[in-house]
């Protein structure tokens, strides 16, 4: 037996009577309606095309959805079933999260329904995060909030400020940056999107990273698509903290103007505006900048864009260097290796409320996520439904790789 075959018929016994019996105590969620249209959104199933595995007419969960129907145990443990979802994944009743609170870069061309699965994936990580934050009472550190008007110069003082928030020194190196947010008590989370057929899903629609809020004195998430590029990664994950900084409190900007807020915070948290102007004034080269790479773990590009908005080159010598690049076959992929971090607050949080060695079958269905989910925000998680984890650590693409030869 395969191991996604393996995940699968384990989320299976999650609908048994046994489960069924057990979340009867429970409250009942408010709108299963809504949880229905969840759990949709995230595998980006159509009303037709989940009657069509669920054998729920479309009928009914169209009336269901619109809060005129009212769901059965049986009709929502043959969506379970049919998607491969735990049975509890109906039982919760997440608190709102503000559409205005998550930020994602996406693609122009893609489609409302991919939209829609990504912001489904982000609310369910969110919601599990900030529930294992409360059970666990895992310290916060304040961040830095942006108020009101500001400009690049502000930018470069929050993102210095945001430094001595989370302990590192002004001008030092950044060695790990998702541990550096973890360290202020958010959890940083790799995600994967669930396919109609309930297993994991290549991301190929031009997410990123993900960031989202609630309120000012609630838990925080930053969340990215697995990548093999470690400077990507730590890029992404620092324009997210940007998100935190920067939009908590300035909410009617556009989205262009906060992406373009994010960027620069990016750069100047990644390497500060003192040690950039040191290390980028002058008629500096690609090897310079394959160095700077190196030792700041920042792409290329990145340091040019960084150049540029400091003023340090203007846009024909910034032209002229994205040509060479371009040339040498770098713009897709850069010379100089930096390895990718992997998150360690989610897994903690999970040892700390379920035991040493939880579980795919236990936390999934105890915290009501697909299972798929729970091993993508938890990558070391065991995935046989009991047993020790193995410890290793992989990237996501190796792993859905091992899951395929299988």
């Amino acid at each position: 037996m395969s191991s996604s075959q393996a995940t699968k018929r384990s989320t299976w016994d999650f609908c048994s009577k046994t489960t069924k019996s057990k979340k009867k105590a429970k409250k009942e969620v408010l709108d299963t309606g809504a949880r229905l249209r969840t759990l949709r959104m995230l595998m980006g199933l159509t009303q037709k095309e989940l009657e069509g595995i669920a054998g729920v007419t479309q009928s009914m969960i169209s009336g269901i959805e619109r809060g005129d129907k009212t769901a059965s145990e049986e009709t929502l443990l043959a969506v379970a079933k049919a998607t491969g979802t735990p049975y509890s994944f109906f039982l919760v009743d997440p608190d709102d999260l503000p559409t205005d609170t998550l930020h994602f870069r996406k693609k122009a061309s893609a489609s409302a329904k991919e939209v829609d699965r990504v912001k489904a994936t982000a609310r369910e990580a969110y919601r599990v995060g900030a529930q294992l934050i409360t059970e666990t009472r895992m310290r916060r550190l304040p961040l830095p909030r942006a108020e009101g008007e500001i400009d690049d110069t502000s930018i470069e003082t929050l993102a210095a400020e945001t430094r001595d928030a989370l302990g590192v020194a002004r001008d030092g190196i950044l060695k790990h940056v998702i541990r550096t947010c973890e360290r202020a008590g958010i959890p940083v989370v790799p995600l994967v999107l669930v396919d109609r057929a309930g297993e994991q899903e290549d991301v190929a629609i031009g997410h990123s990273g993900v960031s989202c809020w609630r309120g000012a004195a609630d838990p925080q998430l930053i969340a990215y698509f697995g990548t093999d590029a470690g400077d990507r990664q730590r890029f992404t994950v620092a324009h997210e903290l940007g998100h935190l900084v920067l939009h908590p409190a300035r909410r009617t900007i556009s989205a262009k103007q906060a992406e373009t807020e994010a960027h620069r915070f990016a750069g100047a948290f990644l390497i500060p505006e003192e040690q950039a102007r040191e290390a980028l004034e002058g008629n500096f080269t690609l090897r310079n900048l394959a160095v700077l790479k190196s030792n700041w773990g920042i792409s290329m590009q990145a340091l040019i864009e960084r150049a540029f908005g400091l003023g340090l080159i203007d846009s024909t010598r910034r032209s002229s260097l994205y040509r060479q690049m371009a040339t040498n076959q770098w713009r897709s992929r850069e010379p100089v290796t930096v390895h990718p971090e992997q998150p360690a607050l989610m897994r903690m949080m999970m040892t700390r409320r379920f035991g040493a060695s939880p579980s795919l079958r236990h936390t999934a269905e105890e915290l009501g996520l697909h299972p798929v989910l729970m091993r993508s925000l938890a990558p070391e998680i065991s995935m046989r439904s009991e047993g020790a984890p193995s410890g290793e650590v992989v990237n996501l693409r190796d792993r859905r790789r091992n899951m395929q030869r299988a």
